[in-house]
Order: C-alpha cells, then sequence, then structure tokens
C-alpha cells in the first residue's frame, strides 16, 4: 500500500483501530477520526480512501454500530479483513494508587470484556463510556480517582501508569475488523463475501430457503446473526458472510436466487478471508 493511501481509523492514536490501521497499512497516511460513523462518512465522501472498523469480538459478539452502519447507512464494500488480538490493560494517573480508582472510564466494548476483573477488583467503581480507549487515557487527567482501560501504547502515548495488562475475562480475547473503501477487493481464489438480506417474516421458512441455496451449492457459511431491520418490530436483517467471492460463478448464481427470495438485498462486498497475516 502507498503512502499516499489515506487511511482511516477510530482515534485518537493508541487505539485497537490503530493497531489494526498500522497493521493492514503500515506505510499508508492514517487519519484518526471520533468516531466509526465519521470514518465510514469519511470514506463515503473521498475524505479518506480506505478506511478500518471493527465488526466483531470474540467475547463480546458483534460491534453493532458498524455493522449496522454498513447494512443500513453507506454504499460502502469490504475489501479486506484483519483479526487482532485483544490484550486489555488497567491503566491510572502517573503516581495514583488504585485504591484512590472510583470510575473507570472505556470503550463500552473494552469495558464489556473486562468484566469479571472489574467484578473482582472495583466491585464499587463508576463505568464511564469513552468514544474509544485512547480518548478513555485523556480523560484520566480530568477526572480525580478514574483509571481506564486501554493499549499499553496509549499509557507510553500519554503518560499513564500501568497496573495490569492481560485483564479481559478471555485471554483469547480476538476482534475482527475491515477494511471498507468504494469498491471490494478481486477474486484471488480464497476469498470470503459478506451479504445483507431481509425476507418476508410472515412466512414461513423463508430464511431456510435462502440458506439452502448455499447448501445446494456446498457454498460455505462462516456466520449468520441477525439485526433489527430498523422498519418494524420483531422484522430482521440477516449479516450472512460465507467463501466464495461474488463474481465466482457457483456464487452469482446463488445470489441471483437469494436476490428473488429477498424484500432486501445488499452484498457487502468480497475479500481475501485472513490468514493469519496482514492483508
Amino acid at each position: 500500500m502507498s503512502a499516499g493511501v489515506r487511511l482511516g481509523y477510530l482515534g485518537p492514536p493508541g487505539t485497537f483501530g490503530e493497531q489494526a490501521a498500522l497493521r493492514y497499512g503500515p506505510s499508508a497516511t492514517r487519519i484518526p477520526f471520533g468516531s466509526h460513523a465519521a470514518i465510514i462518512a469519511a470514506v463515503a465522501a473521498g475524505a479518506a480512501d480506505l478506511g478500518v472498523v471493527p465488526v466483531e469480538n470474540s467475547v463480546e459478539g458483534a460491534v453493532n454500530e458498524t455493522v449496522d452502519l454498513l447494512i443500513h447507512d453507506a454504499d460502502l464494500m469490504m475489501c479486506a479483513e484483519l483479526v487482532l488480538p485483544v490484550e486489555q490493560c488497567l491503566l491510572l494517573p502517573a503516581g495514583s494508587s488504585p485504591a484512590d480508582v472510583r470510575v473507570i472510564f472505556s470503550h463500552p466494548q473494552a469495558l464489556g470484556q473486562c468484566r469479571r476483573y472489574i467484578e473482582q477488583h472495583f466491585p464499587e467503581a463508576k463505568l464511564e463510556a469513552a468514544l474509544s480507549t485512547a480518548a478513555a487515557v485523556e480523560s484520566l487527567s480530568r477526572a480525580m480517582g478514574s483509571a481506564a482501560i486501554a493499549t499499553r501504547r496509549a499509557a507510553e502515548i500519554y503518560g499513564a501508569d500501568v497496573l495490569e495488562c492481560g485483564i479481559q475475562d478471555r485471554a483469547s480475547n480476538e476482534t475482527r475488523f475491515v477494511v471498507v473503501g468504494r469498491t471490494d477487493s478481486l477474486p484471488t481464489g480464497y476469498d470470503k463475501t459478506s451479504l445483507a438480506v431481509g425476507m418476508a417474516h410472515d412466512q414461513p421458512g423463508t430464511l431456510v430457503a435462502v440458506l439452502s441455496e448455499f447448501a445446494q451449492e456446498a457454498i460455505n457459511l462462516t456466520k449468520i446473526e441477525s439485526r433489527p431491520s430498523k422498519d418494524a418490530l420483531g422484522v430482521y436483517i440477516f449479516l450472512i458472510d460465507f467463501e466464495g467471492h461474488r463474481l465466482d460463478a457457483r456464487v452469482t448464481a446463488v445470489l441471483e436466487r437469494v436476490r428473488a427470495r429477498s424484500n432486501f438485498f445488499k452484498v457487502l462486498g468480497s475479500y481475501p478471508r485472513y490468514q493469519g497475516t496482514s492483508a
């Protein structure tokens, strides 16, 4: 990736989003944004060429904000994915004591990933949501008796003390990020496609009929989850990830049949499957 590519991530520097951006585009021009919505809006408007956003965590599940933005609000395509090991650290203002902690700041996902640790060590602490883990560290200087859950890099950047690392409830904590742009990737022979689809909710068997289209072609589904349609209670959009590229002949045929069965249909992109190395 050339240095001229503008790559948006959730800032400020020191977030897991920045780590993902560094891994995906080490030579790119990285641009921090204040929210996932701002990243997606910047890519859509041409203020950034690509954006790195989280879509799911192995402990907390889907990152609903970004999933919903991609389904409902953005005409963008996923063009890459990467999986980032997540080590959460408890940070304190320099020179302070754990006994002083009355409030813990972090992104809601990070707070959820460290729920057991917080309950065991700081059961009386108030939890305060921040826009990002690094923004939580910035809050330390403005609140007495505070702590933050963030990265080691954030501690280095903002001069905080690291009390303890690896405080997440699961040692194997990982977050899957996707890279979004105005186009997806060309076929590589080892690809994945993400699809958002909605069906009539008052007709039995509609979801089974859609899933059977993939089974008939022996196309492996890697994930399926539901999100509210935002139109009515009890009406859902299904997000389906499967192996293969939308331009593959078998996949193209299946997608056309699924489209015919759907009242909402949106291909979110085809991209190389993550193989444990940077994209």
